[in-house]
């Protein structure tokens, strides 16, 4: 059975990268032959979101790591959605796990932010996952739904936004959530928007996969009926990147 949604792939440089590096990568993926019923989007740090949409063919779609929750003014070191689009960056990533845990962004204003996004236009790819320590008290779901409902309560149309399951304790660790595993929090991810957003809702919503994704996983993760792509982090900076966004072909 041949899913109703879109495969997708996105690349999180986080803090990695310079003029040189960004510049090869952009040139590797011009390049390469990848799937063209693969949605794929890279995300490299702010500064380098011009020179990469400047270089970057069409088809292939720009995010900021980051977005603020109010228009342009006086909020030093921001960057706003009007600025995102005036650029041509379609997308924004928000709640990434190093960002609530590091700079101890709360679920409130990560829905704030995703509000403002999608209010002014630009696509979210919104990451939510648990701890280790969560996983083993057996509080998966209720991390994540309650992570995803902060959003539910301030976004009623998530046809812009893509959800990034990504869990803790998988992240750049090397450790990968199982496949079943993967796709049993994948399955109650999209159970809980159908209970909270609609059927509708449910059936078109992208739920993508990261946490250590590498070419060696991800075509067996790819095969689950509810992982629709994945979020890519350190594999996104290799040539392997482009066998990720390949998985499904």
């Amino acid at each position: 059975m041949s899913s109703p949604r879109q495969f997708f792939v996105g690349g999180n440089f986080k803090m990695n990268g310079d003029i040189s590096s960004i510049k090869s990568i952009v040139t590797h993926l011009n390049d390469a032959k990848t799937d063209s019923n693969t949605e794929v989007v890279i995300a490299p740090p702010a500064l380098y979101l011009l020179l990469t949409r400047e270089h970057l063919r069409s088809g292939i779609e720009v995010a900021a790591q980051n977005v603020f929750d109010k228009p342009n003014g006086a909020f030093t070191g921001e960057i706003s959605v009007a600025q995102l689009k005036d650029s041509n960056i379609t997308w924004t990533l928000l709640g990434h796990s190093e960002r609530r845990v590091v700079l101890q962004e709360t679920d409130e204003f990560v829905a704030r932010k995703t509000k403002t996004a999608i209010d002014g236009g630009i696509g979210v790819i919104l990451c939510c996952g648990e701890t280790l320590e969560q996983r083993e008290a057996d509080k998966t779901i209720e991390v994540v739904t309650s992570q995803l409902s902060a959003v539910a309560k301030t976004v009623q149309d998530w046809s812009k936004i893509v959800v990034a399951y990504e869990p803790i304790w998988a992240i750049g660790t090397g450790k990968v959530a199982s496949t079943q595993q993967a796709q049993e929090v994948h399955k109650a991810i999209r159970e809980w928007i159908g209970k909270e957003l609609g059927e509708e809702a449910a059936k078109k919503t992208r739920v993508i996969y990261g946490g250590s994704v590498s070419e060696k996983n991800c075509k067996e993760l790819a095969k689950e009926e509810d992982i629709d792509g994945f979020l890519v982090g350190g594999a996104s900076l290799k040539p392997a990147f482009v066998d990720i966004i390949n998985a499904k072909a």
